[in-house]
This record gives structure tokens, sequence and C-alpha cells, in this order.
């Protein structure tokens, strides 16, 4: 390496020149990157030393934020390796600000870099799953008895949900707090009285406090554990746990607010109208891969405009219709949802919008599939709760499920349905809820349609500038509550509370 200078001094650092004759730099201050080589490991051997506690220099990647590393010691030389993504000023690049991909998207304008960049995914896992928000587990009755576990996943975390020897319910990390091991690997089981791992058999509590483990002396006092090893401090790490009306959801932050405030006065309204206290029992289960980034199917979910559109099944037999006596609601802090309508509101005074129907001789045999039999106490025939950061709770005529995204990377997410009736229900209706759900999962009669637009709409991104944006401005500009489906104020709401958790700031109306 050679052609060391210093740079300006109100921007501080140094500047070397490789020997392919690329600029890198090197900053004190952690501030400053100018263009530079390709992907590769620079040995910094020619930084004077008070100058590499903190080296980093700019590396050609298309989608990689600032990384700091300290420098690696070898054969009396630096080596160090550190990625940063920049922007031009002024004829030099620093990192990019996170803030700057919303500073001038207002409510309206969604950056298409958070459905790809990996760092900004990396990033909403830590402040959004893994933060203070409350996540849905499963199902009490899914763990009806003692040592009964549902493997489930927060993020990309791997967790269980386990009904423990008093009946409660604890949610631990599949992980064994020794080697990392995977604890459980079926999505159900049983544990027993607790969890040993598979590996070295270390033993933890259903809570998930760590009780034991082979040779933990050695044998004839050679080996084993040291004396001061602590095991209260090598447990499972351990979730905050709060059930409402038998679903169970979990936090990693222990000081996250109490789940009925988290949710606010509207939102635990219609979470209670469907799950209103009597015992739930599990109907059936579909689970399928959708390569779209999670956004897309939260945002799909808070969509009623492409449902009166894309859904020619919906529409053509009248389950869902923009022109029905509706409602949209959102929560104080945005991020909680619920849409609902009304089957047959709109005889006399049809209104499609021009879009394209089914022929007339489009019939179905069993119409027992779309017609509800109405059991909450009111005339809606269809609601849709999304909840942030990734559950929908859907009660579409009598086919009731929980819909739960599992992002699975910039580009992917697992959707997992648990369809569910009550413990009270009779032969008549469990049959009217299986049949119904042909309506849905990942071969519905309508969520079919959604599957395949939201891979279209992530292959669109695919490639796209950097500064290219979403527009939401159906229904406006704002993020309010509606009596009417031809809006995208949800979606807005979803994306001032996404950048409120995740540190961009509020979006300006």
């Amino acid at each position: 390496m050679q052609n060391l200078f210093r740079l300006p001094f109100h921007i501080g650092g140094f500047v070397v020149r490789n020997d392919s004759g690329h600029i890198d730099c090197v900053s004190m201050d952690n501030s400053l990157a100018v263009p530079g080589a390709r992907l590769n490991t620079i040995e910094c051997h020619c930084i004077p030393p008070f100058v590499t506690e903190r080296l980093f220099h700019r590396l050609q990647a298309s989608s990689s934020a600032l990384i700091i590393l300290k420098p690696v010691p070898r054969h009396g030389r630096f080596c160090t390796v550190a990625i940063c993504r920049t922007y031009v000023m002024d004829g030099i690049q620093t990192p990019l600000d996170k803030k700057d991909i919303w500073s001038d998207a207002g409510t309206t304008r969604v950056p298409y870099q958070i459905y790809q960049n990996p760092e900004i995914y990396a990033e909403e896992l830590e402040h959004i799953f893994y933060g203070s928000s409350w996540n849905y587990v499963g199902l009490e009755c899914e763990v009806p008895e003692s040592g009964d576990y549902r493997r489930n996943f927060i993020g990309e975390r791997e967790i269980l949900m386990i009904r423990k020897n008093d009946g409660s319910i604890s949610v631990v990390e599949n992980r064994c707090a020794h080697r990392g091991a995977q604890l459980c690997q079926g999505l159900f089981g049983n544990t027993g009285a607790a969890l040993m791992c598979p590996y070295h058999q270390w033993t933890y509590t259903l809570d998930g406090e760590l009780t034991g483990m082979p040779f933990k002396r050695g044998i004839k006092g050679k080996g084993g554990l040291n004396s001061d090893f602590d095991m209260k401090t090598r447990g499972l790490t351990n979730l905050k746990v709060e059930i409402l009306n038998g679903v169970v959801f979990a936090s990693f932050d222990h000081d996250v607010v109490p789940l009925e405030e988290y949710l606010g006065p509207d939102m635990m309204q219609y979470f209670t109208r469907i799950f209103d206290g009597r015992g739930l029992r599990v109907v059936g289960y579909e689970r399928q891969i959708i390569d779209c980034n999670w956004k897309l199917q939260m945002e799909n979910l808070k969509d009623p405009y492409h449902a009166g559109i894309l859904h020619l099944f919906l529409i053509s037999f009248g389950l869902f219709r923009l022109d029905q006596e509706s409602k949209c609601l959102v929560d104080d802090n945005k991020g909680h949802s619920v849409l609902m309508t009304i089957k047959d509101s709109e005889e006399g005074n049809e209104d499609t919008g021009g879009v394209r129907i089914a022929a007339p001789d489009f019939t179905l045999t069993d119409h027992d599939l779309i017609q509800p039999l109405l059991e909450f106490g009111d005339r809606i025939s269809l609601s849709i709760q999304t909840l942030f950061p990734s559950l929908i709770i859907q009660a579409q005529c009598n086919t009731l499920a929980t819909r739960h995204v599992l992002p699975k990377g910039p580009g992917s997410h697992e959707l997992v349905w648990t369809f569910f009736g009550f413990e009270d229900d009779d032969d008549a209706m469990n049959d009217r809820r299986l049949r119904q759900a042909n309506l849905m999962g990942s071969a519905g009669y309508v969520t079919l349609d959604d599957a395949e637009a939201l891979e279209f709409s992530q292959l669109g991104l695919a490639g796209s500038p950097e500064d290219e944006v979403a527009v939401l401005e159906i229904g406006g500009k704002d993020c309010e509550s509606n009596d009417h489906l031809v809006t995208e104020s949800l979606i807005r709401g979803f994306y001032m509370r996404y950048r409120d958790v995740m540190g961009h700031g509020k979006a300006i109306t």
C-alpha cells in the first residue's frame, strides 16, 4: 500500500491509495468514506499506529451498511475489512444515514430499499421483533398437557411455547445455552418434565433454568466445570408472556408495556369480538413460503383497495366488495388496524368501479361456501385485524384463522395459517368452518391470488434505483379511520409505526 496522505482538517483521518490505484479511506471519527476498491481485504500496515484503533475502509458493495471492525494483527501488520454504504456530497462520499431514505417520504412514500436491503432487514429483526413488541406465539389449546410444546419463530429466532406442570405457559428460545444446539426438532411434541439438549444432555426446567449436565464435576476430580461456574447465569433465554383469551403472546423485552395497553381499547374490542373467552380448538394448519418481503404481506391485509380489484371470486359472489357497507379502523399508534364489511349491503347500490367481474354463468354448486352464519352478535361478515408487527386475525364467513408472518430474509417469508373454532362448535359448524377454509390458505380460491401478486411485487422491485419509492395516496395522505374501503390509510399507518420503532422519526403528513 502506498501514497498515504491526510484529509482536510475539517474531515479528519487519512486517505490511502492501494496498489491497484483505488482510493480507500481510514477515518478517526468513523464518519467518512471515499470511492474505494471492490470487496477485498486491505492490509493497512503503513498506517501510523495511533490511527489503527478504529480503522475502516470503503468497499464497493451494492447493498451493505457501515460496519466497523478493529484491525487484526498479522505478522506485525494489520488486516481489516469494513463495509460502508455511502452517498455523494460535494464530491466526497459519506456513510448513508438510515434516516435519509425517509427524509422526503412523508406518509405517502415508502422507499423500495426497505423491501430489499439486508442491513435494513437485520435492523428490523433487532428493533421490531426482538425489541419492545408483543409477538404472537400460538393458541393455548395447542399445548393442552404438561410438557407439551409448540415450536415457532419470533423473527428468525426459534422459540418454544411450553405448558408447565402448574398449567401456566412459558416461552423460551429453542437453543441450548451450552453450545447452541436446537433442543426440540418437532413442530409439536412433549418434553416430559424437563428440557434436555440432545447433544450433551444439558438439562433445563420448563422455564429454562439450567439444572444439570453429565460429568459436572468430571471423573474422580478431573475435568468437569470450574467451581466458579454459575449455573443460574446459563439458563435459556426466557421471554415475557401474556395470554389473552387463549392467545399467547411473548416479548424479548421484559419491560414491554402490558398487552392490553399495547393493543389499545379499539383493537381490544375487535380482538375480543373473535377471542371472546370461549375455549378454542384447532381445525387445521397450512404453511407456505412466499418469496417477498414480510412487510408486503402485512401491507396486503391492510389494503382493502386491492381486495375489491384482484379477488374476482370475492367480487363475483359478493363476499367482499368495495361498494359494501364497511369500516377501517387504526389504533392511536397506527400500527394495528381492522377492516370489516357486511355482505349483501351493496344490493341496490352496486358500483364495481369498472372492475371486470366473472361471467354470469360462473356459478357455485355448494353455496354453503359463501353463506355465513352470523355468530358474533353483529352483521359483520368479514373482519381482518392486523397486529404489529406480524399477526393477522381473519374471520371470513365462518372460517377463523390466525396468519403468522415469519420473515425469512429480506426477500421471503413463511406464512403459517392456524384455522380454529370453539370447543362448543357442533359438527355442522365444524364442517362449515372446514368447507369455508377452502377460500383461504396456500391454494384458496381467494388467497392464491395474493401469493402470486406479492411475488410479482418483489420481482418488480429488483434492480430498482435506490431512491425509488412506492406511492400511497389512495384515500388521502393521512392515516385515519374510515367508513369506506377505497383507501391505503391502514398501510400509511403501518409505516408510521414502523418508522417510529425503527428510529426513523415521525412521518410528516
